[in-house]
C-alpha cells in the first residue's frame, strides 16, 4: 500500500470505529462484537505507529487519553459564549414572558424547556464533517483548547454527515455514578475528594493529562446549534432533532411548551423529578423556540433576551454554628466567618460561610452554639439564613466583635460600619494581596491559588508581591515539600515568568489600587499607555477622565504618591515586568465617536453588540443602554424598535451600521 492508500484506510477505520462508538455509547447497542472492535482498533494503532505523520489528533486511539500536554492553547470564540439571565420563581418567569410577548407582539409564545446540567460549558467546532477542536467557555470571549480531553468522552462524534461548518455548544458533566467511583478511588490513595459532580468535571477537563480525563468517565449533552439558521433550521426543536440525527447526545427531558403557564407546570414536574436523575441539574432553561425571532429580541450587554434560566430554590439544611472567626482581606477588611459542623448542601460539603460584618451577625441574632439554617445563594455561595431558636439549650454564647486583628494584633478601626486592620505588614493582608495579584483577572499566574500562596508564605518563600519573582531561588526547597515535583515546580516558575509580559491594565488590577477594578484599569491603561504616565498624572487630570470620579481620582493619586507603593513598583520594574499597555485600541481623540454618548439598537451584522461596544469604548466613546437628551448618536441595525423611535423624537443623530463602520475605518471586519 502506498501512503495515499494507507491514509484512506486510516480514515476508513476511524469512521468505522466512531460509528461503533456512537452505537454503543449513545444508542446503547452494537452491531459488532467486542473482538471485532478490538481488531479494528489494533489495526488502526499499528498503522499510526508505522506512519505517525498520518495520525490525527481526533483519532479513535486518542479516546483513552493521548500525550500529556504542556498547557492549553487560548482560542477566541467566533461568537461570544454568553451566560443566561436568571429567574427564581414563577412570577419572575411570567415577567420574562411578558417582555418577550411585548417585543414580538404575540399573545402566547412557544418555548423549549430544557434541563440545566450542572457541568462545564463547552463548544465543538466542525468543518468538512470532522471535529476540529473543543474549547471551554473561558471568559465568554476566549476559551481553552481542550480537544484531547474532550475526545475521551466517547459519545462525542468526530465525524458527522453535515459538511458545512457549524458550532455546537453544550455541557460536559460527570454522572453521579462516576463521581462515586472517582471518589472511592481517590479515598484509597488518600487524595482529597471532589465536592460535587461539577467540580469533578471541570477539574478533569482542565487536567493536562488526557488519561486522567479518560479515567473519570465524563459525559456530555449538547443543546445549542449556534449557526442553525445558516443550515436552514428555524426552531430550537428542529435544531435539537437535527443534532440527534448527526449523532450528538441531546437531553430528552426537554419539552415543547406553549405559553408561560405550561412552562411553570414543567418547572414543577422537573423539580419533583430532579433527585431521580443520574446527573446533577441546578435548574431549567427556557428558550423561545422560534430562532427567527432572536434578532428582534436581541441581547443585553451580558445575556440573550430570548432565553432565561430558572434556578431551583436553594436547598435548606441545618447544622451547628461552632464558632465565629475573623478573616483579614488584602484591603485590611475584617470579615466574620461562621465555622460550621460539616454539612452537605447542594452537592458539596460546607464547613464555613461568610457572615459579612458585625451588623449582619447582630441582625440575624446568631449565637455561638446555635443550630442554624443554611443554603447556597444561587446554588453557589454558602449563606447562613438564621438561627433555629427552638433548639437553644441555654449553653449558647453571644459573639462580640474583637477589637484587635487576629493575625497581627493591630487595633481594628471601624469605618462606615466595617472593621479594618490598617497594619500594612499584617500577614493576612499580604497573603490576600499576593493571591489577588496572581488571580485570573489580574496577572493570571496559573498554579498560584490560595493553598499554594499560604503554604509558601508559611515557608517564608515570599512576604510581598515582588517576592513572587524571586521564587526561583527557592526551587529546590519547594521540590522537597509534599506534593511538589520537578515538573510542577517548573510549570509554576514558567507561569510566573510569563506573567511579566501581561499588559498594563492587568498589572493595575494586580496592584490592588482601591477603586481600580477591571473597567477602570483598562480606561487608565488606554488613556496613559504606560505606568509612568499614570504615576505622573495630577488628581485634576485624573478627574477629567470619563468614568473617573473624585473618590477614584483621589485614591489613584494617593497610591502613586505613597513611598512604600513606589518602592514596590520599582522592584517589579527591576524584575522586568511590562509597564506598557499592549492593547491595539488606544483612545483616539480625532475619532468621530470620541467623547460621545452612543446607543446601539437593532441587530448588528458585522460585530456582535458586545464587540461593537468594546470597539467604541476603546476609541473613547461612552456606550449607553438607553436613549435620552444626553445621547449623541444612535447606531441602528435591522429590527430597531423603541430606541430608534425615541431618538427620532429627540432629534438625536442617527447612523446605520454601514455609516458607523465607515467612521471606524480599519476596525471593520
Amino acid at each position: 500500500m502506498n501512503e495515499k492508500e494507507i491514509e484512506a484506510r486510516i480514515r476508513e477505520l476511524s469512521e468505522l470505529l466512531e460509528r461503533y462508538n456512537y452505537e454503543y455509547y449513545v444508542l446503547n447497542q452494537s452491531s459488532v462484537s467486542d473482538q471485532e472492535f478490538d481488531r479494528l482498533m489494533g489495526e488502526l494503532r499499528l498503522l499510526e505507529e508505522k506512519f505517525p505523520n498520518l495520525k490525527r489528533k481526533t483519532s479513535p486511539t486518542q479516546r483513552v487519553g493521548g500525550e500529556v500536554q504542556d498547557e492549553f492553547k487560548k482560542i477566541p470564540h467566533k461568537r461570544l459564549m454568553l451566560s443566561l439571565g436568571n429567574v427564581f420563581n414563577a412570577d419572575e418567569l411570567r415577567d420574562f414572558d411578558r417582555k418577550v410577548r411585548e417585543t414580538l407582539g404575540l399573545l402566547k409564545v412557544r418555548y423549549m424547556g430544557e434541563v440545566k446540567i450542572d457541568g462545564l460549558g463547552m463548544s465543538l467546532i466542525y468543518e468538512n464533517g470532522e471535529l476540529q477542536y473543543a474549547v471551554t467557555r473561558g471568559d465568554g470571549v476566549t476559551g481553552e483548547d481542550v480537544t484531547s480531553n474532550v475526545l475521551t468522552i466517547k459519545s462525542i462524534p468526530v465525524y458527522v454527515k453535515e459538511k458545512r461548518p457549524f458550532e455546537v455548544r453544550g455541557e460536559v458533566y460527570m454522572p453521579k455514578s462516576s463521581l462515586k467511583e472517582t471518589n472511592e478511588a481517590r479515598a484509597k490513595e488518600n487524595l482529597p475528594l471532589f465536592a460535587n459532580c461539577r467540580n469533578a468535571a471541570a477539574g478533569s477537563i482542565r487536567n493536562l493529562d488526557p488519561k486522567v480525563a479518560a479515567s473519570r468517565k465524563l459525559e456530555a449533552y449538547w443543546y445549542y446549534l449556534v449557526n442553525a439558521r445558516e443550515l436552514g433550521i428555524h426552531s430550537q426543536a428542529e435544531a435539537l432533532n437535527y443534532l440527534d440525527e448527526l449523532g450528538f447526545r441531546t437531553n430528552h427531558e426537554r419539552k415543547a411548551l406553549y405559553g408561560v403557564e405550561e412552562a411553570i407546570q414543567y418547572m414543577d414536574e422537573m423539580e419533583a423529578k430532579r433527585q431521580a436523575l443520574t446527573y446533577d441539574i441546578d435548574g431549567l432553561v427556557f428558550k423561545v423556540d422560534d430562532l427567527d425571532s432572536y434578532d428582534r429580541l436581541g441581547y443585553t450587554a451580558k445575556e440573550p433576551k430570548w432565553a432565561t434560566a430558572y434556578k431551583f430554590p436553594p436547598e435548606e439544611v441545618s447544622t451547628k454554628l461552632i464558632d465565629i472567626v475573623l478573616t483579614i482581606g488584602r484591603t485590611g477588611r475584617a470579615t466574620p466567618n461562621a465555622i460550621l459542623e460539616p454539612v452537605r448542601v447542594a452537592g458539596s460539603l460546607v464547613q464555613r460561610a461568610t457572615l459579612n460584618n458585625e451588623e449582619f451577625v447582630r441582625e440575624k441574632g446568631l449565637m455561638i452554639g446555635d443550630i442554624v439554617s443554611l443554603h447556597k445563594a444561587a446554588d453557589v455561595i454558602p449563606e447562613v439564613t438564621g438561627p433555629l431558636t427552638q433548639f437553644r439549650t441555654g449553653n449558647e454564647r453571644k459573639w462580640v466583635m474583637p477589637e484587635t486583628c487576629p493575625v497581627c494584633g493591630h487595633h481594628l478601626q471601624k469605618v462606615k460600619g466595617l472593621h479594618y486592620c490598617l497594619n500594612p505588614d499584617c500577614g493576612s493582608r499580604k497573603i490576600e494581596a499576593i493571591i489577588h495579584f496572581a488571580s485570573r483577572n489580574a496577572m493570571d499566574i496559573n498554579g498560584m491559588g490560595q493553598g499554594v500562596v499560604e503554604e509558601f508564605f508559611a515557608e517564608n518563600f515570599w512576604r510581598d508581591i515582588p517576592d513572587i519573582y524571586l521564587l526561583k531561588d527557592h526551587a529546590q526547597e519547594i521540590k522537597e515539600l509534599d506534593g511538589w515535583s520537578d515538573r510542577s515546580v517548573n510549570q509554576l516558575l514558567d507561569a510566573i515568568e510569563n506573567s511579566k509580559k501581561q499588559s498594563l491594565e492587568r498589572l493595575l488590577i494586580g496592584l490592588g489600587i482601591k477603586e481600580v477594578g477591571e473597567k477602570m484599569a483598562k480606561v487608565l491603561a488606554r488613556k496613559y499607555l504606560t505606568l509612568d504616565n499614570i504615576k505622573a498624572a495630577t488628581e485634576e487630570e485624573l478627574l477629567n477622565i470619563r468614568d473617573v470620579g473624585p473618590i477614584a481620582a483621589s485614591s489613584i493619586y494617593s497610591y502613586f504618591h505613597n513611598e512604600e507603593n513606589l518602592k514596590e513598583i520599582e522592584k517589579l520594574r527591576s524584575f522586568g515586568l511590562n509597564f506598557m499597555y499592549l492593547g491595539t485600541d488606544t483612545l483616539d481623540v480625532n475619532s468621530y465617536f470620541y467623547g460621545k454618548t452612543i446607543v446601539l439598537t437593532g441587530t448588528l451584522v458585522s460585530h456582535s453588540r458586545e464587540e461593537m461596544t468594546e470597539i467604541l469604548e476603546g476609541i473613547g466613546a461612552k456606550v449607553s443602554g438607553s436613549v435620552s437628551k444626553k445621547t449623541d448618536i444612535v447606531i441602528y441595525g435591522p429590527g430597531a424598535g423603541s430606541k430608534l423611535t425615541k431618538a427620532q423624537e429627540l432629534g438625536v443623530e442617527l447612523m446605520n451600521e454601514e455609516e458607523a463602520l465607515n467612521h471606524l475605518g480599519n476596525l471593520r471586519g
